[in-house]
C-alpha cells in the first residue's frame, strides 16, 4: 500500500514539473490544428462568426407595477445583454464534447484532495455519467488546468454552439423541446451523452440545459455595446456589481459575476438559446438549477507542443492508474517526438504497470 502511494506520488511530481516545463508555453498547452483532436474533444476551425444577436424590445415600465418592474430589472430584456450582433474573429480550438462528469471530477478529487462539490451525496444528481453541479467558477478552473486544459471563453463557448451557419440552438433555428433538457422535463440532470439529436454541427452535447456552464469571462451586460475586442475577446478585464446572483429572486447578495451558458434541466425555454447570457457570483456553488462547465484547449502550428500534451495526458492517466489509457497517449507522443527521452522513460514506466 505504501509503495502504490509513493508511486501516485511520484507521477503527480512529474505532472506538475511537466506542467511548469517552459516546453509547454502556458498551463493549456497548446496543440496541432493538422493532428488528432484530444480524446473526447472536438476541434473549432479558426475564423469569424457572428456573436450575439440584434434584438428590439420595447417595455413601458411606467405602466408597470412595482413588483412587475422589480422583475423587470433582473431580467435579461433589461439588459438588452445579447446585442448588438457583432463579428468576433477566434483562433483555432479545442471543446470538451461533453460537460465534465462526476466520474471525471472524482478522479480530480483523487489526485488533488480538492474539495468535493455541493450535491456530491445527491443520489439524484451524483450518478458517475450524469454531470458535475454545484461546483463554483474557481472548482471550474482548478479542475480544467488539472486535466491541462481551460475554461473556454463566453466567444468560443458561443462558437461551438451555434456551428458554422450560426444556430440559434444547438441543432438548428426551430426550437425542438425533445433534445434538450430543461424545464424540469426530467426530474433532474441527464447524463453528459444524452440527447445526441441535440447536438451542436461540431458533435457537442447539452449545450442547450442540463447544467449552466461555467465560462472564462466576467460579465458586464453592456460588453457588446463598449468592447472594440473583437479578436480572441476574453471578456471585460474585471466583473460589474450587481445587485442579484442570477436566481431571478436572490436580489442581496451583490460583487463581480462570471458568465454562465446554456441553461439547465430546471431553467426555461428563454434560457436555452445559443446566444442567451447569464451570470453568477464565481463563489456560488449551490444555485439549486446546477452549475456545471466544460474545457478548452488552444492550438498551435507545432507537433512538439502536440507530443508534450499527449505526454501530459499520459501523466494524468497514471496517476489516475488508469494505465491502458496512458500508454496509448504515451505512444502518441512519441509519434511526435520518438527520440525524447522523458517519453520514453515514461513508456518504460507505464509497461511495468501493464505487466
Amino acid at each position: 500500500m505504501k509503495s502504490k502511494k509513493l508511486f501516485k506520488h511520484a507521477i503527480c511530481a512529474l505532472a506538475l514539473v511537466a506542467f511548469l516545463s517552459p516546453q509547454t508555453g502556458s498551463s493549456a498547452t497548446i496543440l496541432s490544428p493538422g493532428a488528432e483532436a484530444p480524446e473526447n474533444m472536438a476541434f473549432i476551425p479558426g475564423g469569424s462568426f457572428l456573436m450575439g444577436v440584434d434584438k428590439s424590445v420595447v417595455v413601458d415600465t411606467e405602466k408597470m407595477t412595482k413588483r412587475e418592474r422589480l422583475k423587470y430589472a433582473v431580467s435579461r430584456e433589461a439588459f438588452h445583454d445579447e446585442g448588438p450582433a457583432h463579428m468576433v474573429l477566434l483562433d483555432p480550438y479545442y471543446i470538451d464534447k461533453m460537460e465534465v462528469s462526476n466520474a471525471q471530477y472524482a478522479e480530480f478529487i483523487k489526485a488533488t484532495g480538492h474539495p468535493a462539490p455541493a450535491y456530491w451525496d445527491d443520489h439524484r444528481r451524483n450518478k458517475p455519467m450524469q454531470p458535475v453541479s454545484g461546483v463554483n467558477w474557481h472548482d471550474a478552473n482548478a479542475y480544467c488546468h488539472w486535466d491541462n486544459k481551460r475554461l473556454p471563453t463566453e466567444a468560443e463557448w458561443e462558437k461551438a454552439a451555434r456551428g458554422p451557419d450560426g444556430y440559434m440552438y444547438p441543432w438548428g433555428n426551430e426550437m425542438d423541446a425533445s433534445k434538450a433538457n430543461f424545464g424540469r422535463k426530467q426530474e433532474f440532470t441527464a447524463n453528459v451523452d444524452s440527447y445526441p439529436e441535440g447536438r451542436s454541427p461540431y458533435g457537442l452535447h447539452n449545450m442547450a440545459g442540463n447544467v449552466f456552464e461555467w465560462v472564462y469571462d466576467w460579465y458586464d451586460p453592456n460588453y457588446y455595446q463598449n468592447t472594440r475586442d473583437k479578436v480572441n475577446p476574453t471578456g471585460p478585464k474585471e466583473g460589474i456589481f450587481l445587485s442579484s446572483t442570477g436566481t431571478y429572486v436572490d436580489r442581496i447578495a451583490t460583487g463581480k459575476k462570471r458568465v454562465i451558458r446554456g441553461g439547465s434541466w430546471y431553467a426555461p425555454e428563454a434560457s436555452i438559446t445559443n446566444t442567451h447570457r447569464f451570470w453568477n457570483d464565481p463563489m456560488n456553488n449551490s444555485y439549486g438549477v446546477g452549475l456545471g462547465f466544460r474545457c478548452a484547449r488552444s492550438v498551435e502550428k507545432e507537433s512538439l507542443l502536440q507530443a508534450r500534451q499527449f505526454y501530459m495526458d499520459a501523466l494524468i492517466h497514471m496517476g489516475a492508474e488508469k494505465f491502458p489509457q496512458a500508454l496509448k497517449s504515451i505512444e502518441r507522443a512519441l509519434k511526435q517526438d520518438s527520440a525524447n527521452p522523458e517519453y520514453l522513460k515514461l513508456r518504460e514506466m507505464i509497461h511495468k504497470q501493464v505487466r
